[in-house]
C-alpha cells in the first residue's frame, strides 16, 4: 500500500513538471526590444533647368484654332527634339473665350481658344536659350516658369546613401540607450522610414511674357539663374532586439 502511494506521487509529480514544460514550450519566445528613430539631412545639386513653352491662339473657327495651334505645337516639339531636349506636355485644352464688354453690359464671345504647354527640359542653358531666341517674336509663343531642378537619376543615389546613414544613426542611438544594462542592439526586427526632399523650383528674374521682340533683336536670356541644392531628409523609425 505505502509503494502503492509512492508511486501514484511520483506519477502526479512527473505529471506536474511535464505539465510545466509543455507549457512553457507552447508560450512563444517575446523577445526585449526597443524601438528608436534615426534621421539623415543631406543635399542634392540641381542638375536640370527647364521653361514652359505655352502655345495660345484664338479663331472664330474651332477647327482652325486648333490647327493653328498643334501647327506652332510641333515647330517647338521639332526644335526640342533637333537639340536633345526632353519634353512633356502640361496642358492641352480648347475652350469659348468670351469677354465682358462694358459697353453693352454683355458678354462677348471672342471665338475659341486653344492653349498647349510644354515643359523642355536639359542639362544646359545654351540649349534653353537657343529655343527661346527661336520663337522670339512668334505672337502665339508665350514662356514662363524658368526653373532649376534635381533629376531622379541624380536624387535616386542621395536619397539611398542617406537612408543607409539614418538606419545607423537609429542602432547608435539604440546602442546608446541600453548600453547602462550591459545590453546592445541586437536582430532588426521592423523598420519604416519615410523622405522628403525641397524640390522647390525657384523662378529666374525672368518675366512671363509674350516673345514679342523686335525681329532684328533676339531674346535677350541675360538673365541670372541661382538656385539652392535640393534638401532632403530621411528619417527611420526602427525595432531592435535587445541582446
Amino acid at each position: 500500500m505505502k509503494n502503492t502511494i509512492v508511486w501514484i506521487a511520483s506519477v502526479i509529480g512527473m505529471g506536474a513538471v511535464m505539465a510545466l514544460v509543455f507549457d512553457t514550450m507552447d508560450k512563444p519566445y517575446t523577445p526585449r526590444t526597443i524601438a528608436v528613430t534615426g534621421e539623415c539631412l543631406s543635399s542634392a545639386p540641381k542638375d536640370r533647368i527647364a521653361i514652359t513653352l505655352r502655345v495660345t491662339t484664338v479663331d472664330k473657327n474651332a477647327a482652325k484654332s486648333m490647327k493653328m495651334a498643334t501647327e506652332k505645337m510641333a515647330q517647338i516639339t521639332k526644335f526640342a527634339e533637333k537639340t536633345n531636349m526632353k519634353m512633356q506636355t502640361t496642358e492641352f485644352d480648347s475652350y469659348e473665350k468670351t469677354e465682358w464688354n462694358r459697353t453693352t453690359q454683355k458678354s462677348e464671345k471672342l471665338g475659341i481658344e486653344t492653349r498647349i504647354a510644354v515643359e523642355v527640359s536639359t542639362d544646359n542653358m545654351e540649349k534653353i536659350e537657343n529655343i527661346l531666341n527661336a520663337f522670339a517674336g512668334d505672337q502665339y509663343v508665350y514662356t514662363d516658369n524658368l526653373r532649376m531642378f534635381t533629376s531622379s537619376e541624380t536624387l535616386k543615389p542621395i536619397m539611398e546613401k542617406c537612408l543607409g546613414t539614418a538606419m545607423e544613426n537609429a542602432r547608435v542611438r539604440a546602442n546608446a540607450l541600453v548600453a547602462p544594462d550591459k545590453k546592445r542592439a541586437g536582430k532588426l526586427l521592423s523598420v519604416s522610414y519615410g523622405t522628403s526632399s525641397n524640390v522647390e523650383r525657384p523662378y529666374a528674374n525672368y518675366r512671363v511674357m509674350s516673345l514679342k521682340s523686335v525681329e532684328s533683336q533676339s531674346f535677350d536670356t541675360s538673365g541670372s539663374l541661382v538656385a539652392k541644392d535640393t534638401e532632403i531628409t530621411v528619417s527611420v523609425s526602427a525595432v531592435f532586439e535587445i541582446q
